[in-house]
């Protein structure tokens, strides 16, 4: 049959089925088959052939026949994975069956009186009349998710057969060990095996329809208590499903294994169109949402269990009941660590490759994706976190996210995807490695929209900072108060700051200790208490490397006055209000010497007017989000719980007083948001006393003389000198004691938790439109809005 008719012929059975108004018998196979036994239609044909507005009229006026429509096509699954799909046909059955269910699903999923159907069981059912019983049937999404699992693991059809002669020896579904059928070489399998285009191919239908079953969760506004669990994943990734382990290594091996370069040969993809990609956008997205699991309010899946000749530990605890987040956390052999964090690295940075070597590579779409599972990797495997700092190989992850955050700064519809990044610099901040390995020069050149510089990559991090604070859009504001917290938790590390680094930093001190901008919102001075920490920490603990960015304290030495000097008056407050309300400006531009940007760099644009974008939950305050740990003599951490009672007089304020001061700011500006908040001298003063400026205060007494001494003893205007002057200073015995190091460390919240699951559906969604799964259906997890 051609393809016109069979299309004709599926078309014509959709409008039988919305024009009847009586319930067709579940037994009316002659009815039934004509959707799935005799047409060959494209998912793509299943889309425009079923439209939205019939789906919803057959759940209105006919529900028992969509529910009929349902049951039968699971129903067609389930025997194909019982008999292992042998025949075309039947193979055939099995992805027309797929392919109507993805469309309708989100259709059930977004009526509320539907939401239990999958889960009710559907008594003696077109069984052939009660030889089973009713109380053993499974409920129909259980009966779906496991047919799904086996056909994954299908000989001849998503796995290739391992018996020479098919026909009399056929592996019997039953008894097929899928640990011997996983889909790629790599974490816990040795075998790759021959790459085969219709396996990907219905591997690719399959998965995209479990992301259908999963994407339920779109359909429920967020909640303040993430602890809901996505039933359809619960029991996807629980004991019930015997291919758990083997799905879950192929779906990561899929993913890390792959190579857009194709066959490693550049300028290949143009020759071979890729089949692989789908199928590993595809199981990257069902991987992260069987990983969408709360650290916070569960027992923590990180676990040290000895190390076994397996590839999971042998966990004891027995860890999180979700086997795909038990599995995770689990891996622990060096080489599986070597294996994904090199197909990670390798997959970030090819958009940076596309821009150095056009075309030489495909370019893929999911690095926001792969952003997500390399964030779940780190919290739910410390282990891996902990392999990742240990070489500089963390660089080749940091710089493709510099990258991705130095080119959204300017795109609203990419806001989330400069959260994520963000997120997982202030996760490895927490960790004393980061900060040593970002002393290695930074070589690679790949084209940024920055100002060129010879430095290490603490240089670029920081330029890259300053330019997402001083020339992002408006919207990544939030964000400030993490990209200083980095900063501060890797500064009592770095050895050697560039000019351009050292000026980039004071740039951004001074343009937050305008009045203006300190006297505006509640907690604008937080910006300025961090920078202060970032300066004394390089003071302190690094001042013999640190050369230029002690010059540039000196050439801006009267910002530090000026602090120092803040007026608390209210004339001058007022003042101070009325001079913003003529410049609302966010941050001056003059002053930052912007210099050249590197050569084939673009600049970062804004979002093409129209662009669709979902919408995000708010993220935690910084002090929600962290938790202050102490650095000790041995580089060990010690928590540090706010506890008032500890304060001592003479060592100003203490980290626990200024935890308390800003909880009673973030109290004060919560009224700001509604514009009420109005600044008073005593609000100025409480925090104006606490100003760490000692450290620097000293460190200008003791060296501007001197600096203006050779100045006019050799009547010097060049810088080299002073500098040369500088590295050779020294401060020892000069300086208030040093202070103990502070970090902030990520802690798991419910709150970072809820954020994770709107901004990857969001992205799921937005990324599906080729077939548009869930476009145009109601969705309650976020709005999508137009930019």
């Amino acid at each position: 049959m051609g393809s016109a008719d069979s299309k004709l012929n599926f078309r014509k059975a959709v409008i039988q089925l919305t024009t009847k108004t009586q319930p067709v018998e579940a037994t009316d196979d002659a009815f039934w088959d004509q959707f799935w036994a005799d047409t060959a239609t494209s998912v793509q044909d299943v889309f425009a052939l079923v439209p939205a507005a019939e789906i919803r009229a057959v759940r209105e006026e006919s529900p028992s026949n969509l529910a009929t429509l349902c049951y039968k096509a699971v129903e067609k699954l389930v025997q194909g994975a019982e008999s292992g799909c042998r025949s075309e046909k039947e193979k055939q059955i099995v992805l027309n069956c797929s392919r109507l269910l993805t469309r309708v699903l989100p259709y059930i999923f977004e009526d509320p009186d539907w939401r239990g159907f999958f889960w009710s069981t559907v008594p003696g059912a077109g069984r052939g009349g009660g030889e089973e019983d009713d109380e053993n049937a499974r409920p129909l999404a259980e009966s779906l998710l496991l047919a799904i699992a086996d056909l994954l693991f299908c000989p001849d059809f998503t796995v290739q057969s391992h018996r020479r002669n098919t026909v009399d020896s056929a592996e019997d579904m039953h008894s097929l060990d899928s640990c011997e059928y996983i889909w790629e070489a790599g974490v816990g399998f040795a075998h790759s095996p021959q790459p085969s285009y219709v396996h990907d191919m219905n591997r690719t239908e399959l998965l995209k329809l479990l992301l259908t079953c999963f994407s339920e969760a779109m359909y429920l506004p967020p909640a303040p208590d993430s602890g809901s669990t996505n039933p359809w994943v619960q029991f996807f990734c629980s004991t019930e499903n015997r291919h758990a382990l083997p799905l879950f290594t192929s779906l990561l091996n899929t993913v890390c294994a792959y190579d857009p370069v194709g066959y490693g040969i550049p300028y290949n993809h143009l020759l071979f169109s890729d089949y692989r990609e789908p199928l590993v956008e595809e199981a990257a997205q069902v991987l992260i949402v069987t990983l969408d699991h709360d650290s916070a309010t569960s027992a923590s899946p990180t676990v040290d269990g000895t190390t076994t000749g397996t590839a999971m530990d042998d966990a004891d605890p027995p860890g999180p009941e979700n086997l795909f987040v038990n599995y995770l956390s689990r891996i622990h052999r060096e080489e599986d660590f070597q294996f994904v964090l090199k197909g990670m690295a390798r997959l970030l940075s090819n958009p940076l490759l596309q821009t150095y070597l056009p075309n030489s590579t495909k370019k893929i779409q999911f690095h926001q994706e792969l952003l997500v599972l390399f964030w779940k990797l780190c919290d739910f495997n410390k282990k891996f976190l902990f392999f990742v700092l240990k070489s500089s190989d963390v660089l080749d992850i940091l710089v493709p996210i510099l990258f991705f955050l130095n080119d959204a700064r300017a795109d609203q519809s990419r806001v989330g995807l400069m959260h994520i990044g963000v997120f997982i610099l202030l996760l490895l901040s927490g960790e004393r490695n980061f900060g040593v390995r970002l002393n290695k020069p930074y070589s690679v050149r790949v084209p940024m929209d920055i100002p060129v510089f010879t430095g290490t990559h603490a240089d670029l991090l920081i330029v890259v900072f300053h330019k997402i604070i001083t020339s992002g859009h408006q919207r990544l504001q939030p964000l400030f108060d993490c990209l200083l917290t980095i900063v501060v938790n890797v500064s009592p590390y770095l050895k050697s700051l560039s000019m351009v680094a050292a000026n980039k930093l004071l740039h951004l001190l001074e343009a937050f200790s305008t009045t203006w901008f300190l006297f505006s919102a509640a907690q604008n001075h937080h910006l300025v208490f961090f920078l202060l920490e970032v300066f004394n920490n390089i003071i302190q603990y690094q001042f013999d490397g640190n050369s230029n960015l002690v010059y540039a304290i000196i050439r801006k030495r009267s910002v530090f006055h000026q602090l120092a000097n803040l007026p608390t008056d209210p004339p001058t407050i007022h003042k101070a209000l009325q001079r913003r309300r003529r410049a609302p400006e966010p941050l001056s531009r003059t002053g930052s010497q912007e210099g050249a940007s590197m050569e084939g760099s673009r600049p970062a644009a804004p979002a093409e007017p129209g662009t669709l974008k979902t919408s995000l939950v708010a993220t935690p305050g910084i002090d929600k989000l962290t938790e202050k740990s102490q650095v000790s003599e041995d580089g060990t951490l010690r928590s540090l719980e706010p506890d008032p009672q500890q304060s001592s007089a003479e060592d100003g304020p203490t980290e626990e007083e200024s935890g308390q001061a800003w909880r009673e700011q973030r109290r004060l500006s919560s009224a700001s948001a509604s514009g009420q908040w109005t600044p008073t001298s005593e609000w100025v003063l409480s925090w104006k006393s606490k100003l760490p400026l000692q450290t620097i205060m000293r460190l200008l007494q003791v060296l501007v003389p001197q600096v203006e001494k050779i100045c006019i003893d050799k009547g010097l205007t060049d810088e080299s000198e002073i500098l040369r002057f500088l590295q050779h200073g020294t401060l020892v015995g000069l300086l208030p004691v040093p202070h103990p190091i502070l970090i902030r460390k990520y802690q798991a919240n419910s709150g970072t938790a809820m954020w994770f699951r709107t901004y990857m559906w969001g992205v799921i969604y937005l990324r599906n439109v080729d077939p548009p799964v869930w476009y145009d259906t109601n969705v309650k997890l976020f709005e999508i809005q137009r930019v």
